[in-house]
């Protein structure tokens, strides 16, 4: 009996790591044959690989959070990313009659050109924002770029049902594209040109169904929904929520079963005074942060591109053959290592910043960060952007000067214990020679 318990507590912490996982890297890549985990989708290509993705609670979506009126997390340039991902849907979602998802491969230069019809630029700055806007997509797993080729990504994959007629609206209403002759090389030759298969194209998706209903099956309609919008709230909003606006957040019982709902992704609830957001569950950090331990299961699977997350490498976890994509890479964890020098470390010394705030109204200069680092000029700008998106800095804009960059919203999510190594790491990068380092490594190492 013991045997059997600790056998399912085991598999509850890999579903609950592998979620983590699909949190901070991005889909999960899954061998031939190998389930995805519990409450995840598998999209399944011809080759019986695939990819998993977190299931969203009785359908919901995060659009949720414009019923509640409260903001998502912000996307760069969020309306040329938008258009350029209807432009896409409409290139690879030729057939209509079909789930959108996963459509086929299309040139980029055919998006381009349906953007350019949708808005009526034809510059060179439009195109600019418009591969912006593409590399943005690719980051976050909404479309695969490849080799000149465009997909859909395997989010897409997870728009519901119920949205598929407007997005067929949606797509009819887009204008053709007016493109001259093609006299050297066709759309069906540049997809035909390009090393096949694409990552993501051609498949099917194997719909999962979220692991909650033992949780909310307890509850009416009215306290189950309340639970579902504090759950998509404190997952996906922008900042930590005010507890009054929420039953779940405010009833200790409902906030408890909120907490099992998070612990099953391998998330906990966190507090800041009256208002509460959602974390990396403490018991699993180590292993996100862990190099791989191949399972003998795992089979050889292409590399991806890494997506904005927070620094967790590709791993081995849970079920046979699951892998996570990368995180930060070295570039990006020095450049954010800087900004937390000159915008939270130096401030808190001076005495203008509370020993536990991770958000700072003290910009590290963009000169500043040139001049202090070795990281080359663009591996700098592409580090900067990098964490934009994955929310870990925000750019600051002071009036007629350039501004800065500060601590993102995502370090609202740090859990008590997360923001102790995170002081201790910057103690330890900023002055490694000083007394109050040389306690941390002492107290590390007797531990």
């Amino acid at each position: 009996m013991t045997s059997t318990a600790s056998s399912g507590r085991d598999r509850a912490a890999d579903r609950a790591l592998a979620h983590a996982r699909a949190r901070s890297g991005g889909p999960l890549r899954l061998g031939a044959g190998a389930p995805a985990p519990a409450g995840m989708t598998r999209l399944t290509r011809p080759d019986s690989t695939g990819q998993a993705l977190p299931v969203w609670p009785d359908g919901v979506t995060p659009s949720l959070l414009e019923e509640y009126q409260v903001a998502a997390v912000p996307v760069e340039r969020a309306g040329e990313t938008r258009r350029v991902l209807a432009a896409t849907l409409k290139c690879c979602w030729r057939d209509l009659s079909v789930d959108p998802w996963p459509g086929d491969p299309a040139p980029v230069e055919l998006v381009l050109d349906t953007y350019r019809a949708l808005i009526g630029r034809t510059d060179d700055l439009m195109r600019n924002w418009a591969r912006g806007a593409l590399r943005r997509l690719h980051d976050s797993a909404w479309i695969v770029l490849d080799d000149g080729v465009v997909t859909l990504g395997p989010r897409c994959a997870l728009w519901p049902v119920e949205s598929h007629a407007q997005l067929q609206e949606l797509v009819r209403r887009l204008p053709e594209p007016e493109r001259p002759e093609l006299t050297v090389v066709g759309d069906a030759d540049i997809v035909a040109a390009a090393v096949l298969p694409l990552p993501g194209a051609g498949g099917r998706a194997e719909l999962g169904v979220a692991e909650f209903d033992d949780l909310l099956g307890a509850y009416d309609e009215r306290r189950r929904a309340e639970l579902v919008a504090a759950y998509m709230v404190v997952e996906h909003a922008a900042e930590p929520v005010a507890e009054g606006r929420f039953a779940a957040l405010r009833d200790p019982a409902l906030r408890h079963t909120l907490g099992e709902m998070l612990a099953r992704r391998g998330r906990v609830l966190i507090q800041l005074r009256e208002r509460w957001t959602s974390g990396y569950d403490d018991a699993h950090t180590l292993d996100l942060t862990r190099p791989p331990v191949p399972a003998p299961a795992v089979v050889s699977v292409p590399e991806e591109e890494a997506v904005p997350a927070s620094g967790q490498e590709a791993a081995a976890v849970g079920e046979p053959a699951v892998v996570a994509r990368a995180g930060l890479g070295v570039s990006e964890r020095a450049v954010l290592t800087l900004v937390l020098v000159h915008s939270v470390a130096i401030p808190r010394a001076e005495g203008l910043l509370p020993e536990d705030s991770w958000l700072s109204p003290h910009p590290a200069p963009v000169e500043e960060l040139r001049r202090h680092t070795q990281v080359p000029i663009g591996e700098l700008e592409s580090a900067l952007r990098t964490l934009r998106h994955a929310g870990l800095l925000a750019q600051v804009k002071a009036g007629e000067e350039a501004g800065g960059y500060v601590p993102g919203p995502q370090f609202h999510r740090l859990t008590p214990a997360a923001r102790r190594r995170l002081q201790e790491e910057l103690i330890l990068a900023a002055g490694p020679h000083t007394p109050l380092a040389a306690a941390v490594r002492a107290r590390r190492s007797a531990q």
